[in-house]
């Protein structure tokens, strides 16, 4: 399955994964500082978050496209399901 996104949907993506990109680089530099862990998972939890919605953003990106898309074959539709339904839980 390619990751066929219109531009606007692309951009956005990349702009949430950039910011858990920073995110995540101030996790490591408070770890480095010696930050309070109350902080540091904080944090932590914030840069998890964003990367669950740039994932799901992509997934529903790409349910959207199977959708105006469908496989003819039922075999094909049960694939395609079964293949969105463990990206989808992959991000659970």
């Amino acid at each position: 399955m390619e990751l066929n996104m219109a531009a606007d949907e692309l951009k956005a993506a990349l702009n949430r994964l950039r910011r858990a990109q920073g995110q995540l680089a101030g996790v490591i530099k408070m770890i480095e500082d010696g930050r309070d862990c109350e902080e540091v998972i904080t944090q932590l939890a914030a840069v998890s978050r964003a990367l669950d919605r740039a994932g799901f953003s992509i997934i529903a990106t790409g349910l959207q496209h199977c959708l105006t898309e469908e496989p003819q074959e039922a075999e094909d539709r049960d694939r395609l399901r079964a293949r969105l339904e463990k990206l989808f839980l992959s991000l659970a």
